[in-house]
């Protein structure tokens, strides 16, 4: 089971990037599903219905997201019939915190959680949230996108989660780690794949505008970032316990 998974994409320009990158890295990896991370998709904060068809129809599987899974409301009136999958400890939200794909007969359980470090303490734990769903559910691979800002809790549920899941991979702070590696009970992992959109950017906002923030304490609403763009993903090989870093940069066409 090969799986390829997406970071962060970031505004229109990362849709526009990983949807111009597909079919290369479909002809370069052989995926047999693909996942994307699009809780920044529609212009830096939540998805848009039709950025969503967008990614369905271009072939991503299943669409995990994060802290800002409801930055346009309108994903609750849909959200339930798609395959976007809002974080799992979020208590009582629409939506579903896993999907379960079927691929020739095979069951693929993917996941998304929320970190609480630094982020949302009123969320329930990621821990023992996930943990709960391991027991109740079963499938013959599981996938987490664990979408956390400190590495600390994405380490420690990499080793948590050891051997119970066949693969973590990190989103959230749009840097990619150079840690993916397979974790001794056989759990491939990483920190942080990244994210698609501007290369240029402070994480995808336009520069000038998070410089100002640091500087005078305050700024502008934030802005998508043009110029160069980059895309940034994993390859998980899970029957092999294998990964591959992508990274790819071209210019906004």
């Amino acid at each position: 089971m090969r799986i390829l998974f997406i970071g962060d994409l970031y505004g229109r320009v990362g849709v526009d990037m990983l949807i111009e990158s597909l079919p290369e890295l479909k002809t370069t990896h052989h995926p047999n599903l693909i996942i994307v991370n699009g809780e920044n998709a529609a212009n830096g904060r939540g998805i848009s219905k039709a950025i969503y068809k967008e990614l369905m129809s271009a072939g991503v599987h299943a669409v995990t997201m994060g802290n800002w899974v409801f930055g346009k409301r309108d994903l609750m009136e849909y959200i339930d019939d798609s395959n976007i999958i809002r974080p799992l400890n979020f208590p009582d939200a629409p939506g579903k915190g896993y999907l379960l794909i079927n691929y020739n007969d095979t069951k693929v359980m993917v996941i998304n959680v929320l970190g609480r470090t630094f982020m949302n303490p009123n969320l329930e734990s990621p821990f023992s949230t996930v943990d709960d769903l391991l027991n109740s559910v079963a499938a013959d691979y599981t996938f987490v996108d664990m979408h956390a800002e400190a590495t600390s809790e994405k380490v420690a549920f990499g080793h948590y989660f050891d051997g119970r899941v066949d693969c973590i991979v990190g989103t959230h702070t749009h840097v990619p780690t150079a840690d993916n590696r397979t974790l001794p009970k056989g759990t491939v992992y990483m920190t942080d794949v990244g994210m698609t959109g501007p290369l240029d950017g402070v994480i995808g906002v336009k520069k000038e505008i998070v410089i100002e923030r640091f500087i005078k304490g305050f700024s502008t609403m934030n802005e998508v970032a043009g110029g160069s763009r980059q895309l940034n993903g994993i390859v998980v090989d899970l029957d092999n316990r294998t990964s591959e870093r992508i990274h790819m940069e071209s210019e906004c066409l």
